[in-house]
């Protein structure tokens, strides 16, 4: 049996625009109007009705516009969207508030923040038997919005990508005099891809038995398969993006660079992470698509965008059932009064459940396009053809532009379009992540040298997109394995609350990434489309804290070090070592 104890450290969340919120009464309206960045205004103003006023949702206009930035805690409603609006009705006047960055570090939802003791049971070959955790999540000062349930979605990923016949997991949630912990970027699923990476791992070294060998023996051979916490996972290759993640990384030739750190008195470890997460849980996200006069087509959709580029994304959806260029499709997001539900964004769902739901809408807007066409052309429907914001009788040269369809149309109805995909199960996004680092046993400090990628989302939708969240995603995963560390005193002061203490991620700490796809289509999704915007996150941690265990492991007999890993921890680490030999 193999046992690790570990902490996986609590984040600030630090998005790149602080919070503000701006509350109005309208008197002639009989109503509040509240505009403040979000992850989806319908939960926001329900919460705000239902829980805080008391008052029907038509009385609350919530509005969100562009935002900087969300990664989870922009979904919860704080205090002060509730002062605003009621000191706006009160003063007779609007009433704005704009927090600073010390406010977040105090008052912003944090993240992780776990103690973790974990043992698993194997035979003599390294084969998986049970696995046991104990969990102590600590839930802050009082429960956030969602506090309670992250730790347990955790538990339901407990296994990851391996089958274990047998576990037992016991969590508790701590009350602390800290700030409330909540979702962050992968809510739960880093943490347990953290957790079963480390200790297989540990398992690999106590049996003697190489990493990689470790996860072939005990990958899950066929899918579909249903873990022991009833999670079904419908697709995937775990094998094969391990491979291919080990060829794109050179993990056969390491030893050679090893020895030319050796060389210049430097350590150096290669670690990876297999790992798989659930997302774009079931439920739906409705689309509504109408043709305007003007001959562009307007998207409306309750999910919102943080800068993950929902616009251009959900316009490739529908430009692709119209055949127009998506500079002529608007995605409209963020009022209330432009949409009546929205599930808004947050477990990676924006586009497997709205994007399936915007193909969708813009099908049947397809439908009425070609039905006016077909009427004002005098031919059939079926004979019509869509290309370039026109529509044609197929094989001719008779052509209608969408501007004169939409004057053409009887009803306003026959210009629009809705679409809604209902998902039943969720989406299991899995992938291999390698990392090599080199260390500097005389300062401690870690250079992460390489970084290689091989993910399964399923379906790419757009790379250049898709690319991006992964990227963001490694940074911040590899962020809280190397530098990101939130500290209280024993009389519970945060001693990190600016930029001053606590070590954010600059551009110049990493490498640029090698990342590809190996794409298994979900069985789940309409499009066979996985969940993305969390999994960089979930793969770099263990990766990179991986690595640095195995640069420590091999020049010491280091196997464990907590996060982060900041140079005073690898030098404190490395001098005790070298005492005890």
């Amino acid at each position: 049996m193999t046992r690790i104890e570990f902490v996986n450290n609590r984040l600030v969340s630090n998005y790149m625009e602080v919070r503000s919120a701006i509350g109005e009464w309208r008197a002639d309206e009989d109503r509040w109007v509240l505009t403040t960045g979000s992850q989806g205004v319908h939960g926001l103003r329900d919460l705000l009705c239902n829980d805080i006023f008391k008052v029907p949702p038509e009385k609350l206009r919530v509005i969100t516009p562009d935002v900087g930035g969300g990664f989870g805690p922009k979904s919860f409603n704080y205090r002060e969207y509730t002062l605003v609006l009621e000191a706006a009705k009160r003063l007779g006047v609007p009433v704005k508030w704009t927090g600073d960055r010390a406010e977040h570090f105090l008052q912003d939802a944090h993240g992780r923040d776990n103690a973790v003791t974990a043992e698993m049971a194997m035979d003599e070959e390294g084969h998986f038997l049970a696995l046991r955790v104990d969990l102590k999540a600590n839930m802050g000062a009082y429960l956030s919005q969602y506090g309670p349930f992250i730790p347990i979605l955790g538990v339901s990923m407990t296994t990851g990508v391996y089958d274990i016949p047998a576990i037992d997991v016991n969590v508790t949630g701590a009350y602390t005099n800290t700030v409330p912990v909540d979702a962050y970027r992968g809510a739960g699923r880093p943490e347990a891809a953290f957790l079963i990476e480390k200790l297989v791992d540990a398992c690999a070294r106590d049996l003697g038995i190489p990493r990689e060998e470790m996860r072939r023996r005990n990958f899950i051979k066929q899918f579909p398969y249903t873990t022991q916490t009833g999670r079904m996972y419908d697709t995937g290759d775990l094998n094969g993006h391990m491979t291919k993640a080990m060829e794109n990384a050179g993990w056969a030739s390491f030893d050679k660079r090893l020895a030319k750190s050796k060389k210049n008195g430097r350590i150096r470890g290669i670690g990876m992470s297999t790992y798989i997460e659930v997302c774009a849980f079931p439920g739906s996200e409705p689309a509504f698509v109408e043709l305007r006069g003007d001959g562009t087509v307007a998207l409306k959709i309750g999910t919102q965008s943080n800068g993950q580029g929902h616009a251009t994304a959900y316009a490739q959806f529908v430009a692709d059932k119209l055949n127009m260029g998506i500079d002529r499709i608007e995605v409209r997001q963020g009022d209330t009064d432009e949409l009546a539900k929205g599930g808004g964004t947050g477990g990676s769902r924006s586009i497997p459940l709205g994007g399936v739901s915007a193909a969708l809408a813009g099908e049947d807007l397809a439908e009425k396009i070609k039905k006016i066409a077909a009427d004002e052309l005098e031919a059939s429907a079926g004979d019509i053809e869509l290309a370039d914001g026109t529509a044609r009788i197929a094989g001719t040269d008779r052509v209608i532009d969408f501007a004169s369809i939409a004057k053409a149309a009887k009803r306003p109805e026959d210009l629009k379009g809705q679409g809604e995909f209902v998902q039943q199960e969720g989406t299991y996004p899995n992938g291999t992540h390698i990392c090599e680092v080199e260390i500097d046993p005389d300062t401690g400090e870690t250079n992460v040298l390489s970084y290689t990628i091989v993910d399964d989302f399923g379906v790419t939708v757009n790379p250049i997109l898709l690319a991006g969240q992964v990227h963001g995603g490694i940074v911040q995963g590899m962020a809280q394995a190397l530098s990101e560390n939130t500290v209280y005193s024993d009389d519970g002061q945060l001693l990190t609350a600016s930029f001053m203490d606590y070590t954010m991620p600059r551009a110049d700490d990493f490498p640029s990434f090698s990342f590809e796809t190996r794409n298994v289509p979900s069985t789940t999704n309409a499009l066979g489309i996985k969940g993305a915007g969390e999994a960089g996150t979930i793969g770099a941690t263990p990766a990179a804290l991986n690595a640095v265990t195995d640069a420590l492991y091999r020049a010491y007999g280091i196997g464990h070090i907590d996060m982060p890993t900041t140079p005073n921890r690898v030098w404190s680490a490395i001098q005790e070592a070298t005492k005890a030999k």
